[in-house]
């Protein structure tokens, strides 16, 4: 990025300024790496509440008729015919069945009970989505909003982060289904609630308008604050994802990465619908070739990072995408693409992390999994 170009702010910038968060710039935007420490802000989320600004990421709304059948065109999980209150976790791939992004797909009720279409996307990937769903648009009437910038999105996250924000909100979150959501008003203001995140915890997101952020906040900050919790940064929201073995763009996975490779059947549907890409994930599904998100568990405490080549004896056969050593389970564990002959459970590898091989056994993902 130009070192003149003004990064982009959330609505609770200075918040994260006056309670000493570490400011980095990530994907255009200013933003809290981390306020105290990174395990601190790890353990407080498995333990308590942690409480995340993620309103980096891009929130898009979409208007006209045929939006899920416009929709159901470009995702690989189908949004077609899905009821109001669902949110479906899907990927999105160009014509040769490159990851463009993951992405979230809300089907969700306004205050009014009227359903609406909405998108959240990858900070780092907004412009790029924005201008491959306008390529596609063409000859429908299809209009998409693009809201990022004027509203905010706080993820609360725990074990006990859902009885704090239903103090404040008309409609508890711990009485919605996993990723579902609807549309309620917090602290007198709307807001979109959902029973999603991405800690590998329970808790919900809100979206609000920018200029409610603030008053939202405050007002879960200071519940979250009398319970053990409070804010956590970027740092510790990788931490947490990595232990819950779930993939980050840019890692796990990129335009080079067929979902095929991803280990996320879920999140592929093809019987019976077309979609871009499709033929490509079908053709790469054949090919028993193709590296696979793997889990790996290293022998010490050292932690394989991005691009750690993976060995069995001499030969390569795999790399690392994503490694640490994790407060919660005091292990140093990975995810990596490994040849498919040498993924089964147990199986005993190296990784090289500068120039010195690493005992590593395959193991399964999620790496952690919350007891209720």
């Amino acid at each position: 990025m130009d070192s003149d170009k003004q990064l982009l702010k959330t609505p609770l910038h200075q918040w994260h300024v006056d309670h000493h968060g570490r400011m980095v710039e990530f994907a255009g935007w200013s933003m809290p790496v981390q306020y105290t420490s990174i395990i601190d802000e790890h353990l407080q989320t498995r333990n308590s509440i942690g409480m995340f600004d993620v309103s980096h990421m891009g929130r898009l709304y979409f208007s006209g008729t045929k939006v899920a059948e416009f929709l159901d065109g470009l995702t690989t999980r189908r949004v077609a015919g899905v009821d109001t209150g669902k949110i479906r976790y899907s990927l999105m791939t160009n014509e040769s069945g490159g990851i463009l992004d993951d992405v979230l797909v809300y089907h969700l009720p306004d205050l009014n009970g009227k359903p609406f279409y909405m998108m959240v996307v990858n900070a780092s990937n907004r412009a790029k989505i924005v201008t491959w769903l306008n390529e596609h648009q063409s000859g429908t009437d299809i209009q998409i909003d693009d809201r990022t910038e004027t509203s905010a999105m706080i993820a609360v996250q725990g074990p006990l982060a859902n009885d704090a924000v239903k103090e404040l909100s008309d409609f508890a979150p711990d009485s919605l289904a996993y990723y579902t959501g609807t549309t309620t008003r917090i602290c007198g203001k709307e807001a979109i609630l959902s029973r999603t995140g991405y800690t590998g915890e329970d808790g919900c997101e809100i979206i609000i308008r920018g200029e409610d952020a603030q008053l939202i906040w405050d007002e879960v900050f200071k519940l979250a604050a009398a319970k053990g919790g409070g804010a956590a940064g970027l740092a510790a929201r990788d931490t947490l994802r990595l232990e819950a073995g779930m993939p980050l763009y840019g890692h796990e996975l990129n335009e080079a990465t067929n979902p095929a490779q991803t280990d996320l059947r879920f999140a592929i549907q093809m019987k019976g619908r077309e979609f871009v890409g499709r033929s490509s994930i079908a053709e790469a599904r054949n090919n028993s070739e193709l590296w696979i998100r793997t889990g790996l568990e290293l022998e010490g405490r050292r932690a394989a990072r991005e691009d750690c080549k993976v060995f069995q004896g001499e030969q390569a056969v795999g790399v690392v995408t994503s490694g640490s050593y994790t407060p919660t389970l005091q292990k140093s564990i990975s995810m990596a693409y490994i040849h498919p002959e040498y993924r089964e459970l147990g199986t005993a590898l190296s990784v090289d992390i500068r120039g010195k091989l690493h005992k590593a056994t395959v193991v399964k993902i999620p790496f952690y999994q919350r007891s209720v």
